[in-house]
């Protein structure tokens, strides 16, 4: 099989017109979509948005690859077009994209991944692309594709060189490559050709490993790894380095195995020697600092989300099953089956933060990092301090748990460069004794530290509320609901919650709170008013954001506020302002109407018993409805 046979005339357009990169792509799109490959044409476009999502698959000198693996794909195939004037694609040399190939893969199966490599590769050729932008029409489009596919892969390959034309000594450093992408389709197999392209040219010789998405090829073997001078690893993905001890390892993007293969190659016998402890290498990058940290919150953010959807909508269901009437005290555990699901549903919230930091941790040092933050996160919520080691005082919440999950993280990172300095004896202890031990030691003294000082902040939050008193309800209900978006289950979420639900207690039995109402309706408008933008401002969202804001619909009617953590983390700027005023309005209108709640928690399973619902009904849509709109006006367009 050649390239020719994924491509067909009908599915090329030269000389064609697109205003943006949304518009290319829904040219080639509709250029796949010929070829009865698809059997979801929508379904393989949000596959290809998605991965644009991850980064963009521009490369230099004016080509694009966008490609996709998808369900919706029944055999692997190929859509080519040149358009008369480029679009800003994101390249990675700033100029614009005008030569584009776009792949579908399908789900299973790996045949066509060796084709598509050899597309990767001809395009590092300019006389290639050359050929291809001066092809008059379809025909000698895909001639040309054949004819250097031909000469650089030919079909017949002599099984063994004639003992005569023995090739002569190697001279100069044996260099090795492992490269590989997220995605391991179009990166990974140009890196690797760069690599050994280059090597040539200076007679060096160069072998690649490429870890595509059809797995490894090319493997490098335990005796090449052992004579070689090098390794270069080009990667944006985890790589096991385990075969690697004791060699000269460099380590870079792939991209720099695309751009910078002759500094790589002269590089590699002097990169520092590589001694392996058990991790595996992560995502290497050029990034900025707050890049990297957003990528570490995130890692965190993404692995407490289950335990925020799963929990919560248990313990709302809880709600839902109990009967108010027999103690509002304890609404929510009153009957068998209610108490058997708000426990689950506590169990699944309480690992909530302890999980954040945990994760947070991992992505700075590893599996060292893992145990060291979860224990700092459970700290932060017991409230652990020096006059109080049991906890019991005010927990320091999301906030603490942040703060440890970075602290727990750096801290393992920098014990593992003290710990290098260890003689080699030792290294057998650092994993089961030394960072176990040290680490929650000290990350147990840094959180007893940390607490009274967020716990404060929660305190003070606390205080300035209760002074507002019966001044006025409206303003209450607009800084009350307001705090719920401010951070959603941080300090102030947390305060405002706090304060909202200590007024039941002064509650005659059966009265119900207006307090408690507005920091309810306020938590409840976040998600629901993401949710309502990712249905009609779909262009400001990337497609696994607009698959979670159908969750959010949700969590918001059941009053979980969390649901919305990943929008606002991902950007802050532009979504907690939206929310913010939105939670903000429906907070005072929830007081105007005079609306009034008897429960802690529970959303839309505890309107039966709130005063005034209709009011509260229209409180919520109102503010949501202007979250929705805010969040349109402000969000820039993703596609």
């Amino acid at each position: 099989m050649r390239i020719v046979d994924l491509l067909s005339p009908d599915k090329i357009a030269l000389g064609a017109t697109a205003a943006d990169k949304g518009a290319a792509i829904d040219l080639l799109v509709g250029l796949q979509a010929k070829s009865g490959c698809l059997t979801d044409k929508e379904g393989y476009k949000q596959a290809i948005l998605a991965r644009e999502a991850q980064s963009s698959t521009a490369i230099e000198a004016g080509i694009a690859v966008p490609h996709a693996k998808s369900d919706c794909v029944t055999a692997p195939s190929l859509a080519a077009c040149i358009l008369k004037e480029g679009v800003d694609y994101n390249a990675m040399d700033g100029m614009p994209s005008d030569l584009f190939f776009m792949i579908a893969a399908p789900m299973d199966g790996d045949l066509h991944l060796e084709i598509l490599s050899h597309l990767m590769v001809l395009l590092m050729d300019p006389e290639f692309v050359s050929a291809l932008r001066s092809a008059p029409d379809a025909k000698t489009f895909m001639e040309a594709i054949d004819r250097f596919e031909a000469a650089k892969f030919p079909e017949e390959v002599p099984a063994q060189a004639p003992a005569q034309e023995e090739a002569p000594a190697q001279t100069g450093p044996r260099i090795l490559a492992v490269t590989a992408c997220p995605t391991g389709i179009a990166h990974t197999y140009m890196a690797a050709e760069a690599l050994e392209k280059k090597g040539k040219e200076l007679g060096i010789p160069v072998k690649a490993e490429t870890q595509g998405s059809g797995g490894a090829k090319n493997i490098l073997t335990q005796a090449e790894i052992e004579a070689c001078d090098g390794i270069i690893i080009a990667a944006d993905k985890d790589v096991d380095l385990a075969r690697f001890d004791g060699k000269h390892v460099l380590r870079v993007p792939v991209s720099d195995g695309i751009h910078k293969p002759e500094e790589l190659i002269r590089q590699a016998p002097n990169a520092p020697i590589y001694h392996h402890t058990g991790e595996t290498i992560r995502e290497v990058s050029n990034e900025s600092i707050g890049r990297k940290l957003y990528k570490q919150l995130m890692n965190g953010v993404s692995h407490m989300l289950p335990f925020v959807i799963g929990g919560g909508i248990l313990i709302a269901l809880a709600f839902l099953l109990d009967d108010a009437s027999i103690d509002y005290a304890n609404f929510g555990t009153n009957t068998p089956i209610a108490a058997w699901f708000k426990n689950i549903g506590n169990v699944a919230f309480n690992f909530m933060l302890p999980i954040l930091a945990g994760f947070i941790a991992m992505s700075i040092a590893d599996r060292p990092g893992l145990m060291v933050g979860f224990v700092g996160g459970a700290l932060a919520v017991s409230g652990a301090t020096f006059t109080s080691p049991a906890g019991g005082a005010v927990s320091a919440g999301f906030l603490g748990a942040l703060i440890a999950g970075f602290a727990a993280g750096y801290l393992m990172l920098a014990m593992r460069k003290v710990c290098d300095k260890l003689p080699h004896a030792l290294e057998g202890l650092k994993p089961i004794l030394i960072y176990p031990v040290v680490g929650l030691l000290i990350i147990g003294l840094f959180m007893c530290l940390i607490n009274p000082i967020v716990g404060a902040i929660n305190n003070a939050l606390y205080s300035g509320l209760e002074a507002m008193g019966e001044g006025s309800k409206i303003v209450l209900g607009i800084v009350l609901a307001g705090m719920m978006a401010v951070d959603m289950g941080g300090p102030f979420n947390k305060a405002a919650y706090v304060f909202g639900t200590s007024t039941l207690a002064t509650m005659a039995a059966g009265q119900g709170s207006d307090i408690m109402a507005a920091v309810m309706v306020g938590g409840m408008v976040p998600p629901i008013a993401i949710a309502l933008a990712t249905t009609f401002f779909k262009n400001r969202f990337t497609a696994d954001e607009r698959k979670s804001g159908v969750v959010n619909y949700i969590m918001g009617l059941c009053f979980i506020t969390e649901g919305a953590i990943p929008f606002a983390a991902s950007d802050p700027l532009h979504v907690l302002p939206a929310c913010i005023v939105g939670s903000g309005v429906a907070g005072a209108l929830s007081m105007a109407f005079g609306c009034a709640l008897p429960a802690p928690h529970g959303g839309i399973f505890v309107f039966p018993v709130m005063t005034n619902v209709l009011g509260y009904v229209i409180a919520l849509a109102v503010g949501s409805l202007v979250g929705m709109l805010l969040l349109g006006i402000l969000k820039k367009k993703k596609v």
